[in-house]
């Protein structure tokens, strides 16, 4: 099969050529910017474009297919002349369902967790040599790409987004993959510049439980009464099943699991990551994994990348990445932090950095979302407002939103580096929350504070 990506350089695009590339199809792309990683690895693999830019001339009658990606818009030059050829344009999850729909299909879906979830499962399963086909939203240790895609594997796990498919294609991504065994973890409004209001938010998540093949499996966060609604409302004949925190206990900074076969210590940790472990042990077992070989495994789980990696640690400092910016991730990762580390100041920053969380009509769903940090700082920069091209927000405007009269907030990335570096961090846990990079932090450096 020829196979022509329009903006191959995206996270979940190049991987996906790259598993394409790997099962013998002929692969090709185009891309106007391609940065590392995905440049690295293109090139790795012989398929990094040899000029960034759109060509119109690489679109012919010869390919079999177009994969188009969010980053190309409706006017692409390369996309004008696929449309006007008549070629197949497939969007990346419609791609991966023409590819897994002799598959049995296990999709994972929820506004937040559903990476740490679908890297559990997979963890899991790798420990136990159990093969399967996946995509997976972060490079996970142990795994070359983050897209694995065979014709023998009965199985594929897949990370299911909500949000849209490709620039002509307006429906979430987790609406096309007709899942046969399906999770949702929680639902909490994220994506206002696609879904405006919380009830049209909710509303995708409905469709995908009733897209799901009727006689399927639905595991559900049941602590989640927004969740426990929609599954519990569908009219489609599925098995449900709920899940919840699992019984545990916190002792000298580590967590540990209440088993049948005993007290199991666990590397990670908060509310959040356990009831993520409790959904990912139900998907395990429908899977074939029985619960002994499911603790055995997820006993040595790490985390996936940016989900609340230990950047370092000494006897007294600890300091976290994390990925969570939606105002249910950043208020799960404090208090968990918190929770876990009850002897010490817990400084938490977070970076307003997407669409929603620049938007002021949004901030108000911040409220009390860093009020477990003993201190609470809050990066924005006013650039990135205006290439969202929305209206200013204010410290105040901040300030407001969080409800913390203590809260220190600061819009130069220079200043809050300095701040940060300025820090004895002796007896403190400090988390970093974003989807960002607070405009060039230099995480390795962090190393040195210690």
């Amino acid at each position: 099969m020829n196979i022509h990506f329009i903006a191959i350089g995206g996270s979940a695009m190049h991987n996906l050529a790259i598993a394409l590339h790997q099962k013998g199809y002929q692969i090709a792309g185009s891309d106007d910017a391609i940065h590392n990683p995905s440049k690295a690895r293109l090139e790795k693999y012989g398929l990094l474009p040899a000029e960034f830019g759109w060509f119109p001339e690489k679109i012919t009658s010869n390919l079999d297919v177009i994969i188009l990606g969010m980053h190309a818009k409706k006017d692409n030059i390369e996309l004008l002349k696929a449309q006007a050829l008549g070629l197949k344009i497939y969007s990346y999850p419609e791609f991966l369902y023409e590819q897994s729909k002799d598959k049995t299909r296990v999709v994972i879906g929820g506004s937040h967790g559903k990476t740490t979830i679908t890297s559990m499962i997979l963890h899991v399963l790798s420990y136990h040599d159990k093969e399967v086909d996946y995509m997976v939203g972060a490079q996970l240790e142990g795994f070359e790409t983050m897209v694995h895609l065979t014709k023998e594997n009965d199985f594929i796990v897949l990370e299911g987004d909500e949000y849209l498919s490709s620039p002509i294609d307006r429906r979430p991504k987790f609406h096309l993959y007709k899942p046969n065994i399906a999770l949702l973890s929680g639902i909490a409004w994220d994506h206002i510049n696609v879904f405006p209001t919380f009830e049209n938010y909710i509303d995708q998540f409905r469709i995908f439980t009733d897209s799901m093949i009727p006689g399927g499996s639905m595991v559900y966060n049941e602590g989640d009464a927004i969740v426990k609604e929609v599954v519990e409302s569908s009219a489609n004949q599925i098995k449900k099943y709920p899940y919840q925190i699992p019984s545990h206990f916190i002792e000298n900074g580590i967590t540990y699991l209440e088993t049948k076969e005993g007290d199991l210590p666990l590397e990670i940790f908060g509310n959040h990551n356990l009831e993520n472990l409790a959904g990912a042990k139900w998907i395990c077992q429908h899977m074939g994994v029985d619960e002994d070989d499911f603790y055995e495994a997820i006993a040595n789980f790490k985390g996936a990348s940016k989900r609340m990696e230990k950047i370092t640690e000494n006897n007294t400092t600890v300091i976290f990445k994390d990925f969570a910016h939606s105002p249910s991730k950043v208020l799960a990762t404090t208090d968990a932090v918190k929770k876990q580390y009850t002897g010490r100041t817990v400084m938490a920053c977070l970076e307003l950095h997407t669409y929603s969380s620049l938007n002021a009509a949004f901030l108000a769903e911040y409220k009390g979302a860093l009020n477990a940090a003993d201190i609470a700082v809050v990066f924005y920069a006013p650039e990135a407002v205006k290439l969202k091209q929305l209206e200013a927000v204010t410290a105040v405007q901040i300030a407001a939103a969080f409800e913390r009269e203590d809260l220190i907030i600061y819009t130069n990335p220079q200043e809050f580096q300095d701040f940060l570096f300025r820090q004895n961090l002796e007896n403190t846990a400090l988390v970093l929350m974003s989807s960002g990079d607070y405009g060039g932090l230099d995480f390795e450096a962090l190393k040195t504070m210690l």
